[in-house]
């Protein structure tokens, strides 16, 4: 394949001149129209760079098509129908277009009101909050301070002040006020004071009398009893239970049998204080009975009972709660150990049966765990001194208190207060000395980690096991069976809205 090689230009197309065409090119190459009017002003580049920016805006102007709004068709006329419904939720004054859409100025006619016209009559509903007094919602809504004294003495015939719950709701009728500067007075007032009583008041013959209308209450506990399944809460909640109830009876299960090992095949039954009143409202209160069924048998049934002043769960053969561990008797450091010393005072060496703590004349001195009083007094060389039992052979003893806080017999709980540090006896300062006994035997306080367990016997034990037998022989749901109402004996007042209607026929 051969390939044409150009030849060099001779020397007479060397010395051709350009054409016309490659001259304007060049030329308009090296003109700029854009020049920079910042710079060299008043030379010919900035002049023909104005005479461009000129003719460009003129251009721009000259060819500017312009706005021209868009043809839109009017709002569509409202029918007949439509205007009326229109005109029936206005709510504005006649004079400001109410019925017909125009306004209207005031005349020679209208006059200015010296002041507004009172409403005859005032319904509004107050609700009581946490840590408020029925007095005080009285006064907010309007009442004045001695009538709203008087009402709560009133009310608090009927039931305790302190025993209506926050958030109820207090109907109240104010009528009229004798003048402005006085409160309104108190027509009719109507409050569900308890879940089974309701109180309502009416003035009559310018008094207040009020009226207590029982309500009819079932108070059988909910028993619900289902399969676990493949989850408990699920089904639980399928059943009807409460969350809370069914956290609940996982707490109290879980602290005698891992949660894991609960099986699908098993059965919880779960029983709780319900109460349904005749008016439909349901209270659910705490969970009474916790069990686990498994083969058609119970294999746990937890009941909570009252022992020495303190609820706890105990398990159907009267066992309850493992409670360990104790608290330190004093917050001071430990001054003296367990073991053989030499006495400070008797000046020879002898047994040391306990700890001392360090402390400041008066500190708390605290119950090292859940016992009873078993001595409470002046013991010897202990000075003031307090021992107490905790059940299964072991006991604590608290010496040199320098005023004690409990007596003989009674119950104390893990942590209570029960003297104050000294140095009665033979001490030579203020300190706590601590013995824990073991089958009467002192031993060392710091090597000792003990676990009590309340045990009912005798009548408790009976009366516990018949509350078991009385809750397991529920029916599962018969508590939702239908309440039978029951009606208030002697004339009824009538609801607030009655009590308003006819008032307000009264012209009051």
């Amino acid at each position: 394949m051969s390939q044409a090689i150009p030849r060099p230009r001779d020397g007479a197309d060397a010395a051709r001149p350009p054409s016309w065409r490659t001259e304007w090119r060049e030329r308009l190459a090296e003109l700029d129209l854009v020049p920079d009017l910042g710079a060299d002003i008043g030379s010919r580049t900035w002049w023909r760079g104005l005479v461009t920016l000129t003719l460009l805006c003129g251009s721009a102007i000259a060819t500017f098509p312009g706005i021209r709004p868009l043809a839109t068709s009017g709002a569509p006329a409202l029918d007949a129908a439509d205007f009326n419904e229109a005109r029936a939720q206005m709510i504005v004054p006649l004079a400001l277009g109410a019925d017909t859409g125009r306004h209207m100025a005031a005349t020679d006619a209208v006059r200015p009101l010296a002041q507004a016209p009172e409403r005859p009559m005032i319904e509004l509903t107050a609700t009581l909050g946490n840590g408020d007094s029925f007095a005080r919602l009285l006064e907010r809504s309007g009442v004045g301070r001695g009538e709203a004294q008087a009402l709560a003495e009133q009310v608090s015939t009927a039931v305790p002040l302190a025993d209506i719950a926050p958030g109820t709701r207090i109907d109240l009728i104010l009528g009229r006020r004798a003048a402005r500067t006085m409160p309104r007075p108190v027509e009719a007032l109507a409050m569900r004071a308890r879940f089974d009583l309701r109180i309502e008041m009416e003035r009559v013959d310018d008094r207040l009398v009020m009226r207590r209308i029982p309500i009819a209450v079932d108070a059988t506990p909910l028993r619900i009893r289902g399969k676990v399944g493949a989850g408990l809460y699920r089904s639980a909640r399928a059943a009807g239970a409460p969350p809370q109830a069914i956290q609940s009876w996982l707490r109290v299960i879980g602290k005698q049998m891992p949660i894991s090992q609960i099986r699908a095949s098993d059965e919880y039954d779960i029983v709780l204080d319900y109460r349904r009143a005749e008016t439909g409202e349901i209270e659910t209160g705490k969970l009474l009975y916790a069990g686990l069924i498994r083969g058609g048998k119970p294999k746990l049934s937890m009941l909570e009972w009252t022992k020495g002043g303190r609820a706890q769960w105990f398990e159907a053969s009267g066992v309850g709660e493992q409670r360990g561990g104790m608290v330190r008797p004093s917050g001071g450091r430990i001054s003296s150990g367990y073991g053989m010393r030499r006495h400070p005072i008797l000046g020879y060496k002898r047994m040391h049966a306990g700890v001392d703590f360090a402390g400041g004349y008066g500190a708390p001195i605290h119950a090292a765990t859940d016992g009873t009083v078993t001595v409470a007094g002046r013991t010897g060389g202990f000075g003031n001194y307090v021992k107490l039992s905790h059940g299964g052979g072991l006991g604590t003893g608290y010496g040199h208190m320098s005023r004690i806080a409990v007596r003989r017999g009674q119950h104390v709980r893990r942590g209570q207060v029960i003297g104050y540090i000294g140095s009665t006896g033979l001490a030579t300062g203020p300190h706590l000395h601590f013995e824990v006994y073991r089958n009467g035997h002192a031993v060392n306080p710091m090597g000792v980690s003990f676990v009590t367990r309340a045990q009912l016997e005798g009548k408790d034990l009976a009366a516990f096991r018949a509350r078991i037998r009385e809750l397991t022989a529920l029916e599962p749901g018969a508590a939702l069976a239908p309440v039978a109402a029951k009606q208030p004996e002697g004339p009824k007042l009538g609801s607030l809205a009655d009590v308003a209607a006819k008032r307000r026929g009264d012209g009051i």
